[in-house]
């Protein structure tokens, strides 16, 4: 239902409107327009179809996103500004798992940035070594390294892979997969283009699968971070397949195919907004 007192907005209006959002954010919630344009969630979706069979829009579940090929990779700065609540959400959820003196790996990607975040800010912080192929987020943990120095207080351990730099501010190729694969570490907190219950995590960078799929296999307890956009969006390689994982972080409960696959593989979900 329309919201009463306020003008009907034409196909083309409402269109151009979610144009406008996935232009300036990458993407959208079929929810966001609801609320800004209030419209019902039908008359949303068809707007949707529309601008995906023009070819404008990606549609992914629960809205839409910008066009972008398998093996096209987004820059890092593009994407840190997409849905920040609930990235943010997801890292706090995820850094919650680690213990005191645990080992931790972290992909690249703005969701494991928020999951970098919300392990600087743990009080046993000073007592995590950290492995990681991104550059913003070792710089986040490298920053609470020296407060804590300052402060005379514990500091977490940092390691970075090294290895090629891509668009998404990750180290990859030969030297980091050597690195990963004589380490191991009780977490790996994986971020990723695109999900699909069938086939795992995915990227469209063929260096970034290749490193972190051997984070993966340096991981005790393999950890997806996704945010909801994620779902149904590809990538040209998969690193991480259903039945390696062991949970998945997201901010909003999946759809049948996710839950059933969670149940066959034992998937723990961790949701952060139910």
């Amino acid at each position: 239902m329309e919201r009463e007192g306020t003008a009907p907005l034409f196909a083309r209006q409402r269109q151009e409107f979610i144009l406008e959002q996935v232009a300036r954010h990458g993407a959208v919630r079929v929810a966001e327009v609801v609320d800004a344009l209030g419209v019902s969630e039908m008359t949303v979706r068809r707007d949707i179809t529309e601008l995906v069979s023009r070819g404008l829009v990606d549609r992914v579940h629960g809205g839409a996103v910008a066009t972008a090929g398998a093996a096209e990779e987004p820059l890092f700065g593009t994407k840190v500004g997409q849905h920040p609540g609930e990235k943010a959400a997801i890292g706090r959820r995820a850094a919650s798992l680690v213990r005191p003196g645990d080992s931790v790996a972290l992909t690249g990607g703005t969701t494991t940035l928020a999951v970098a975040q919300a392990l600087a800010a743990l009080p046993h912080v000073g007592t995590l070594t950290v492995v990681t192929n991104s550059l913003p987020a070792a710089q986040v943990l490298h920053d609470e390294a020296e407060r804590a120095r300052a402060d005379s207080r514990p500091a977490p351990t940092v390691l970075l892979t090294g290895g090629e730099r891509t668009r998404s501010d990750a180290l990859v190729g030969p030297l980091a997969v050597d690195t990963l694969r004589r380490m191991r570490v009780e977490w790996a907190f994986l971020g990723a283009h695109g999900f699909d219950p069938a086939t795992g995590l995915m990227t469209p960078n063929l260096a970034e699968g290749a490193t972190n799929e051997a984070m993966v296999g340096a991981a005790r307890t393999p950890v997806a971070v996704v945010d909801a956009s994620k779902w149904g969006a590809i990538g040209l390689r998969t690193f991480c397949s259903v039945h390696e994982l062991a949970v998945l972080v997201t901010d909003e409960p999946p759809g049948p195919a996710t839950v059933t696959a969670a149940e066959e593989h034992g998937i723990v979900l961790e949701i952060t907004q139910e």
